[in-house]
This record gives structure tokens, C-alpha cells and sequence, in this order.
């Protein structure tokens, strides 16, 4: 069923890869802008493409509201957003194939050279980009800052997968696309602008992106003499590297009544990053439950069956005589501990 135009989509509650025909309630080529910020270009997108579906990816909240707004205010149902980091959002919901166009409008230059690594825009973004494209698939790219434009252009150039619509590298100016916000703030300050204009060749793209497998959520059941409380007296912050997961076991709360603890931890995983809470319970029957909070709507990843399963072999520590009862864990023996501190 397609979901409401009042509705902001986040990329940890969608399927992986994400249904985009049940999204939009049909069947329709698929345009995307990567940080839409007030929203106006992909109003404007969705109103000259009517027979498309368009989607936009955006971090900011305020920015989320205002395009859905806007696009409400104007009467169009063919567009959606997903509050998403883009990259996550490419390689988790976006099938090889499934874009037929996309357009970056003045993504953030990071202009200090200590920051350029968080740069949009490098050669693994591109490779990444090619591989959810269609070949034939439009690409545009614009900013106004001349030393990112400068490396935009050297990416594409060694990027076999694009190759430039236009005669050079970019053009200056462009009379068929809509002023954005920051384009103008640009030219007001006297800023020139570069946009680049690219095709999805028919080179391939080696999928280095699988989208993650869908697992079920982690949950463990044990026998051990140990109470919460003892549990909970010697805890410590810690981090686990498990092959390319890293973990950090934060604090450890515990509940006023009923002596249930939770462990605040980081999940660090490619590409999806999660701060979770791992909560330790007492039955009635008397047996200890590991389960994941669902506060921040956790998703149930790779390394979220990591992070409970060395939370296991902590307690296993404590406790070597610990029995297991049951488990859901899907943990190979290649991701057990590889390191600690």
C-alpha cells in the first residue's frame, strides 16, 4: 500500500531493499535527489515528472518537514522522503538497477582540509552510486565551491562507469534547472557555479555493496546463579572488535523497580550504524533473558547479533558454568572476538 504524502520515511524502518512500487502505489521510473534541504527542487522535480516516482534522501528533520509540506501544499503524490544518510540509504534500500536518474545539489564542500573526508562525493561514493543505477541513468551533480568542484571533476574522470553529457567537464551555467537556495546565496555573493552532467555507461560496476541480509532479532535465554545486581556491580565500559564490527558496551543502567538492566551500546557496522540499548532480565520462572530494547526502533543486523553475543560471552566470563537455554543468535565462528580493550 502506498504510504501518505504527510509521511517522512526513515531508512531503519523500511525493508531492505526498500518496495518502491508498494511506496508509490505503482510501477514507474525512479528519480532521486541526494539532500533536497528546503525542498523546492524536488517539488519542482515531482511536478515536471509526473509519469516518475521521486524520491528524495535527507538528514535534516526541519528540511524533511518543509518538503513534505510543500508537496502537500502543491497537490503531488508522485514524490517521497526518507530521512536517511544517502550513502546507508543507496546501499541498503536502493536494488542494482532501480535508479534511472539522480541529482546532488550543492552537497556540503567540508572546506577544511581536516573534513574533506566527509566529503560526499570520492571514488567509493561513485562506484556505489553506479551500481543502483540504471544504465543510461542520468546523473547531475552542482556546487558552487570551486576546489570541490575541481575534485568532483578528476572523480568522474576516472570513474569508468560516467561519462560527461556536455563538452567539458562541467558548464557554469544551466537555464533549464531551478534556482535553488543555495544557488542563490552563490550568485549574490558572486560565486560562480559548476554543474556537471554525466550518463551511467554500460561499463560494470562489481556490487561491493550487498544490502544487508534480513536476520531475526537477537535473543538469548540462560541459567545462571548470578543476580542482576552482581551483574550490574561488575560491569565496566568495554569495546569488542568482531571482525569489521566494532562495539562499545557504554554504561549500564538499571531499572528503579524490578532490578531489569540495560547496557547502552554502540554498533558500528557497515553501513549501518546503531546506538542501541541490550536489556538483562529475570524471569519469574528464573532463568535471565538477552534481548534488544526497542526504544530507537533497533534493527535486527549483523552486528546487532554481535553485539548480544559477546554481551553473552562477557557474562560467560562471570559466570563460566552459564548454561543456554536458547538462542536466536546467527553468529559465524569467523566474527567471534578478534580483539578488546
Amino acid at each position: 500500500m502506498a504510504r501518505g504524502l504527510d509521511e517522512i520515511l526513515h531508512v531503519g524502518r523500511l525493508p531492505w531493499p526498500a518496495p518502491w512500487a508498494d511506496l508509490f502505489g505503482r510501477e514507474a521510473p525512479l528519480l532521486l535527489e541526494i539532500g533536497f534541504g528546503g525542498g523546492d527542487f524536488l517539488v519542482d522535480l515531482a511536478r515536471k515528472r509526473p509519469s516518475h516516482n521521486v524520491l528524495g534522501f535527507e538528514i535534516s528533520l526541519p528540511a524533511l518537514r518543509k518538503a513534505v509540506k510543500k508537496l502537500a501544499t502543491a497537490g503531488l503524490t508522485n514524490a517521497r522522503v526518507i530521512q536517511a544518510d544517502s550513502r546507508v540509504a543507496l546501499w541498503t534500500l536502493c536494488a542494482p538497477g532501480d535508479l534511472h536518474a539522480v541529482t546532488i545539489n550543492f552537497p556540503d564542500p567540508w572546506p577544511k582540509s581536516n573534513h574533506h573526508h566527509r566529503r560526499l562525493i570520492n571514488d567509493e561514493f561513485l562506484h556505489l552510486l553506479a551500481t543502483r543505477m540504471q544504465v543510461g541513468g542520468l546523473l547531475e551533480i552542482a556546487t558552487d565551491h570551486a576546489a570541490y568542484a575541481a575534485v568532483i571533476a578528476d572523480c568522474l574522470a576516472r570513474s569508468p562507469t560516467f561519462s560527461s553529457r556536455l563538452p567539458t567537464a562541467y558548464v557554469t551555467t544551466d537555464p533549464t534547472r531551478l534556482v535553488t537556495k543555495y544557488e542563490q546565496i552563490a550568485r549574490d555573493a558572486g560565486r560562480a557555479c559548476y554543474y556537471f552532467k554525466q550518463r551511467r555507461t554500460p561499463a560494470p560496476a562489481p556490487d561491493l555493496f550487498p544490502i544487508p541480509a534480513e536476520v531475526p532479532m537477537p535473543h538469548v535465554v540462560l541459567h545462571t546463579p548470578l543476580t542482576l545486581a552482581e551483574i550490574g556491580r561488575r560491569f565496566a565500559p568495554h569495546q569488542v572488535t568482531a571482525g569489521d564490527v566494532h562495539l562499545k558496551y557504554i554504561e549500564l543502567y538499571q531499572a528503579a523497580r524490578g532490578g531489569a538492566l540495560m547496557v547502552e551500546a554502540y554498533v558500528s557496522e557497515e553501513p549501518y550504524h546503531q546506538h542501541v540499548g541490550l536489556s538483562i532480565r529475570r524471569r519469574a520462572r528464573g532463568d535471565t533473558v538477552l534481548s534488544v530494547h526497542e526504544v530507537g526502533f533497533p534493527r535486527p543486523t549483523r552486528g546487532l547479533h554481535l553485539a548480544v553475543y559477546h554481551l553473552l560471552d562477557w557474562l560467560r566470563d562471570l559466570d563460566p558454568g552459564l548454561h543456554l537455554v536458547s538462542s536466536t543468535l546467527n553468529v559465524a565462528e569467523s566474527e567471534v572476538l578478534h580483539g578488546a580493550s
